[in-house]
């Protein structure tokens, strides 16, 4: 009863702090209910933008990971810095500049506005596909796992899982739906705070209930026992291939840090772009610690689970079985609260996409016009139906063969890389037409297809992410030199926000760069995997 009491407790505190702080904020306009008014600061960016990405996915995927293969997972977090570093100086100020409330938004003003709208269409696909759903699930599993609900109410682990999604999702949606982006990045900053502390707190009971009440015993015995999991270094049949870190996965990074609307949507809400540049680096920063919240309890748990029938269970288990009961309901929920955020953030993204880049186009090319508020009404009926089918689809996840983070970084590449490689020929060049940009979408949509449905090259999807990339990029070139644009395209400054870069930004990366080279030599057969 303390867990739940616990449980409770925090997560009605994270939504009064939401609603106080959103109280009296415009949202019957566009900026104000899809970018929070272009009012965010740096700590609200950097907080939400951390929480978003930590997701009940990662916590469970990537200590899933670890207990099966190795930390060689952790290169996802460790390239979100650089990319984050990237992200930062040359992507957000280009949005920023052209004014946009949506990363298709600069498609439009680069090529036309049917690649905008393709673009659109692409990101509504994967957010109903392969971003809400396994959160939902993620979610439910969490609860589950620490609580064991199936055997308190005597209920069959499917039906418990339908009860956990659709519970989640219902409290996500109001989050989304009646306090807009706002709303969303107030509590991700709350239970940012939470997260971290909880997150930290999880290995560092794990390792007293090892080490049998010592912590130092039970770091040694981690660092010491089961070295071939300590290895970064990933081999070439690992689920994370060292070689990886130089193809396809920066690129994934890059889309996701870079173009994903749901996590760009809060730095697009930047009061200014140094307040931008200032979040990405919090984010950075807290990004540093993921290996301990995400791979570290993974390690632990291979101490002390020796034959687990579902390896997706590690997480939430670990922490029923080593943290006490009131800290169980205070991690539950910050689970509850990172399945939250990012949920509530796809729908919210949806919403802005579906709306600001189809519906309301399409009127305009009807000669119809509609106000902000009818607007946002239209929203919320559409975020409660996308809802719903992220709710029917998730508890079909637990059908899915393979790692559960696998096969959400596998399915994304129909989505990711693809919409990247337009938005880096776009940034890049000035020539390049609108058709050649069309053409490179759909091969690479086809090709990747393929090789994962049809033919088993024997490459790992990551490294045939990065050979499309490269032949898709050729192709838009090939295009922009033999037929391109009449009139090149020329960047306009539409002044909405003050773009002057935060002073200190090289200083903060070169520290994280050097970070995360120390930790790759750590983890490594020249440290503690020898």
């Amino acid at each position: 009863m303390l867990a739940v009491a616990t449980f409770i407790l925090f997560t009605l505190l994270v939504a009064y702090v939401s609603y106080r702080k959103t109280k009296g904020e415009a949202l019957n306009t566009s900026d104000g209910y899809f970018l929070g008014g272009r009012s965010l600061g740096w700590f609200v960016i950097g907080g939400s933008l951390f929480l978003t990405n930590m997701s009940a996915n990662n916590f469970i995927g990537e200590n899933e990971q670890v207990y099966i293969d190795s930390v060689a997972v952790m290169a996802w977090g460790m390239t979100s810095i650089l990319s984050l570093i990237i992200v930062s100086e040359f992507i957000l100020p280009i949005y920023l500049r052209n004014g946009s409330v949506t990363t298709p938004d600069f498609l439009e003003d680069r090529f036309d506005p049917s690649i905008k709208k393709w673009i659109s269409i692409i990101f509504l696909v994967g957010y109903v596909i392969n971003m809400m759903p396994p959160v939902l699930y993620a979610g439910a599993v969490a609860f589950n796992g620490m609580f064991d609900l199936s055997g308190v109410f005597g209920l069959s682990n499917w039906a418990t899982i339908w009860i956990l999604v659709w519970s989640i999702g219902i409290v996500g949606s109001i989050y989304a739906i009646f306090g807009g982006l706002k709303a969303i990045a107030v509590s991700d900053a709350i239970n940012g705070i939470g997260l971290v502390i909880g997150g930290l707190l999880v290995p560092f009971f794990g390792l007293l209930y090892i080490g049998d009440g010592s912590f130092s015993v039970g770091l040694d015995m981690i660092l010491t026992q089961n070295t071939e999991h300590l290895n970064a270094i990933g081999k070439p049949d690992s689920p994370v291939p060292f070689s990886t870190l130089f193809t396809g996965m920066l690129l994934v990074n890059l889309n996701y840090w870079g173009t994903e609307q749901y996590i760009m949507q809060r730095v697009l809400g930047a009061k200014n772009l140094a307040a931008g540049q200032k979040g990405i680096a919090l984010a950075s920063v807290l990004k540093v610690i993921s290996p301990i919240l995400l791979n570290i309890p993974g390690l632990i748990a291979l101490h002390i689970y020796f034959n687990i029938e579902n390896t997706a269970e590690i997480y939430p288990r670990l922490i029923g079985d080593v943290m006490p009961e009131y800290l169980t309901g205070f991690m539950a929920a910050i689970i509850f609260g990172a399945a939250l955020t990012t949920f509530n953030s796809g729908l919210n993204s949806s919403s802005t996409l579906f709306m600001l880049n189809i519906y309301k186009p399409y009127l305009k090319h009807k000669n119809k016009e509609i106000a902000d508020v009818s607007l946002i009404k239209k929203s919320k009926y559409l975020q409660v139906f996308l809802a719903m089918t992220a709710m029917f689809i998730a508890p079909f996840i637990a059908f899915v063969d393979g790692g559960f983070f696998d096969y959400i970084q596998k399915v994304a590449g129909f989505f990711s890389v693809p919409i990247f490689t337009i938005l880096f020929v776009g940034f890049i060049t000035k020539k390049v037409p609108p058709i050649g940009a069309k053409v490179a979408l759909i091969f690479f949509i086809t090709c990747y297809a393929l090789t994962q449905l049809i033919f088993d090259t024997g490459l790992h999807f990551l490294h045939i992410m990065a050979i499309l990339f490269v032949t898709s990029t050729i192709i838009m070139l090939l295009f922009g030199k033999f037929y391109p644009m009449k009139v090149p395209y020329q960047p306009i400054d539409k002044k909405l926000v003050d773009i002057r870069p935060w002073k200190y930004r090289h200083i903060v990366s070169f520290i994280l760069v050097l970070i995360v080279i120390a930790a790759y030599i750590f983890f490594s057969p020249l440290g503690v995997a020898s």
